[in-house]
């Protein structure tokens, strides 16, 4: 799955690198007030920050609260960033100390990333075994014509195959087990690197690689009926 290009100039230039001229004039732009770069931030991470902020605190309300506590703690400590990390590395961090805090007082009884593996939902094959030959076929553990993967990246020219493309991936997105959601859409939504997404869930690289697999293999069988329905369709049409 490709990741997305930044929605805006202050987004794009929060994913730099830390001492990167292009997050230096942000970061002058943030410190003198500019109301549109503090906009476009917003805007483009409250969702992903409230994602997160749901797996340490008990309820929506909580989590709202730790977000707009993080960015009134980004407001308040831009003057003491110094700029080492990317500045989205930065107010993910805040937002983890954020939440972290609620929900220590809310005495949350089992961290978020203490679960796993130990879950339902992060076990088993991670393909459907039937999308495989049996072992006294000619080519035994080999794709079956009906189970090999399929490509679903839809013709650009073909608007309606790529809006129906969108509808169901938001839609089975939404499907995933919450661990995994959280990981592909920290990865592949919002692009966070993989030390990123580590550090923000508590995760240890192997399980953070478990999950991210598990989901877009989801994805995937998912989308493949999708688009092999919408384009068949879509070629009747024409």
């Amino acid at each position: 799955m490709r990741q997305p290009e930044p929605s805006a100039p202050a987004v794009a230039a929060a994913l730099l690198e830390g001492g990167s001229p292009g997050q230096a004039v942000l970061l002058e732009r943030l410190r003198a007030g500019d109301r549109t770069a503090f906009a476009e931030l917003v805007d483009a991470w409250s969702p992903v920050l409230l994602r997160v902020a749901l797996l340490h605190v008990s309820t929506r309300a909580s989590a709202e609260e730790v977000v707009q506590d993080t960015w009134l703690a980004v407001i308040g400590q831009l003057d003491r960033f110094e700029g080492r990390s990317s500045l989205r590395t930065w107010v993910f961090r805040i937002l983890e100390n954020q939440a972290r805090t609620r929900g220590v007082r809310e005495a949350r009884a089992v961290p978020w990333s203490s679960a796993f593996p130990d879950q339902a939902e992060d076990t088993g094959p991670t393909v459907d075994p039937r999308r495989f030959r049996g072992p006294d076929d000619r080519w035994p553990g080999g794709w079956t014509p009906a189970g090999r993967p399929a490509g679903w990246e839809p013709p650009p020219e073909d608007a309606a195959v790529a809006a129906e493309i969108r509808r169901e991936l938001r839609a089975a997105l939404d499907e995933l087990p919450e661990r995994q959601r959280t990981v592909v859409e920290l990865r592949d939504v919002h692009g966070l690197s993989s030390e990123e997404i580590c550090a923000t869930l508590g995760l240890s690289p192997g399980n953070q690689r478990i999950l991210l697999h598990r989901g877009r293999a989801r994805l995937r069988a998912r989308l493949e009926d999708v688009y092999r329905s919408a384009s068949g369709e879509g070629a009747r049409r024409g």
